[in-house]
């Protein structure tokens, strides 16, 4: 499994599959897989400045689809953690999150919580719509942000 992974992300990493390859990356690292997207992009970028905003907005929908489908997990998997639910953290969760509701998808974007608070988003039964909208402005902002950060820290060529 691991050689036919590698495989892929070297016929991914082609230059002419640059922005598929941001998709998949950033799709997969917004569902529960630990992975870093950024490094992703920020290669891109480096390589192809020109691809700067197509990059960015390529792995916000990737990054924003992801979290839908943590979401859409959380939301299947209600049924299954019913004899959790009486736990005092999970009841001091709900409160926090039912308050805020779809606007904590805001913080999706946050390294590991933000993807399960996508999920929790979903098990909450929380707006899926709103819940996209709020998910893709935070990981817009954070490609945004992160991109532009590394490429001021790395101006150089590599």
């Amino acid at each position: 499994m691991e050689l036919w992974l590698n495989q892929l992300l070297q016929w991914l990493a082609l230059p002419e599959f640059g922005l598929s390859t941001v998709l998949v990356v950033s799709f997969i690292s917004a569902t529960l897989l630990p992975m870093g997207s950024e490094p992703a992009v920020f290669g891109l970028v480096k390589l192809n400045p020109e691809l700067f905003w197509s990059a960015i907005a390529v792995a916000t929908v990737g990054n924003t689809l992801g979290g839908m489908v943590s979401w859409w997990m959380g939301w299947g998997s209600r049924k299954v953690t019913k004899r959790w639910r009486a736990s005092a953290n999970h009841l001091r969760a709900l409160a926090w999150l039912e308050k805020l509701g779809p606007k904590a998808c805001l913080l999706s974007w946050l390294p590991v919580v933000g993807d399960p608070l996508c999920a929790v988003a979903g098990w909450l039964q929380l707006p899926l719509w709103p819940c996209t909208f709020y998910m893709a402005i935070g990981k817009f902002g954070r490609y945004l942000f992160m991109t532009a950060g590394l490429l001021w820290v790395f101006p150089g060529q590599f």
